[in-house]
């Protein structure tokens, strides 16, 4: 197992290796030119196959590191599996999913987490026998964690995260962000805002943190996993551009309020238990209020997790351990002459 190095930070890589009880086989440190961070995954990843020689790349996600490795196994002609494969944001302004795309390129088996990510898949052309359902993994983490789901009228205040470039980069976003922080206090009480490093510069540079200082809003620096589950376990509603927190907080009943114009966890939407607001103060407030109401609360309560069942581990394995699955891993030469491509 390699942790390629996404995150330099030590409270959003290795105090959830820690926390996890996770031991990669490998950590690496990536630079921090965005080309060169490139560069080096895509050579550790050659490094890495030239020296251990596997049957198979497992990869997860869609950060960087997914296409590049699903780049340098095919062109040692080493098998690809991915995990969390299929879903789609249709956003093509986004690095995630161009990475996405890749991946589905790259791999030979496509372990999708839900049905409607394995009907993107096939709708997008690939064999639907190569097309699996297991669940995401997170889900297998939050169960194995064991924190407690909170009943509705036992909740309180928000938990809001932001950390895409896209969001926090953007001046006016930025700026977007910090009245929507404030306006959430006013509307559902506390406001926890573990801040992510990037943010935290940005706002920094901006000279925005003392907007966000006073009465109603908690500003701390990333918190552990099980601290972050239990927060949001709490709470009355999530506001995020995290992809990762859609499905937690779906894990644990609680409404989201997303902060993008498009997602590539479209259950949530479709199930009424999350809402698109873009970075857009007002239209999340209004969110906020529709996601607040009793009935909603309810609603967001009872209705099942979408993602996963705590059980993607196993199916996983158990794939792996199949023959038939094998056959679909082999990387054969097609032998067209004389013959029809396919249809």
């Amino acid at each position: 197992m390699i942790a390629t190095g996404q995150h330099g930070d030590f409270g959003m890589s290795s105090a959830f290796f820690d926390e996890l009880d996770i031991h990669p086989d490998e950590t690496w440190s990536l630079p921090t030119d965005p080309a060169a961070r490139v560069a080096a995954i895509l050579e550790g990843a050659e490094r890495a196959l030239a020296r251990d020689r596997p049957d198979l790349v497992l990869v997860l996600g869609d950060t960087n590191t997914v296409p590049l490795f699903g780049l340098a196994a095919r062109r040692n002609r080493v098998p690809v599996a991915h995990l969390e494969a299929g879903l789609r944001s249709f956003n093509p302004t986004s690095m995630e999913e161009v990475n996405r795309l890749v991946a589905a390129a790259c791999a030979s088996l496509h372990l999708a987490p839900t049905d409607l990510a394995a009907r993107f898949l096939t709708d997008g052309g690939v064999d639907p026998a190569r097309v699996r359902v297991v669940g995401n993994p997170v889900i297998d983490v939050l169960v194995g964690l064991g924190v407690a789901r909170v009943a509705p009228e036992d909740r309180s205040g928000a938990v809001l995260t932001a950390h895409r470039a896209t969001n926090v980069d953007d001046p006016g976003r930025l700026a977007e962000l910090v009245t929507l922080i404030r306006l959430l206090a006013d509307e559902c009480g506390t406001v926890t805002f573990p801040v992510h490093p990037r943010t935290r510069r940005r706002l920094e540079e901006r000279g925005l943190v003392t907007q966000l200082e006073g009465d109603g809003i908690e500003l701390s620096g990333p918190v552990g996993y099980r601290t972050m589950s239990e927060l949001v376990a709490a709470s009355r509603v999530v506001v995020t551009d995290s992809g990762g927190l859609q499905e937690e907080a779906s894990f644990f009943g609680v409404p989201v309020v997303v902060l993008r114009r498009s997602t590539p966890r479209w259950e949530g939407i479709r199930d009424g238990t999350a809402v698109l607001a873009g970075m857009d103060a007002a239209r999340a407030i209004e969110a906020v209020r529709e996601l607040t109401t009793p009935d909603a609360q309810n609603r967001a309560a009872t209705t099942p997790c979408p993602y996963g069942d705590g059980h993607t581990g196993e199916r996983v394995a158990a794939l792996l351990a199949d023959d038939a699955v094998w056959e679909l891993l082999r990387l054969d030469e097609p032998d067209f002459v004389g013959r029809e491509p396919p249809s």
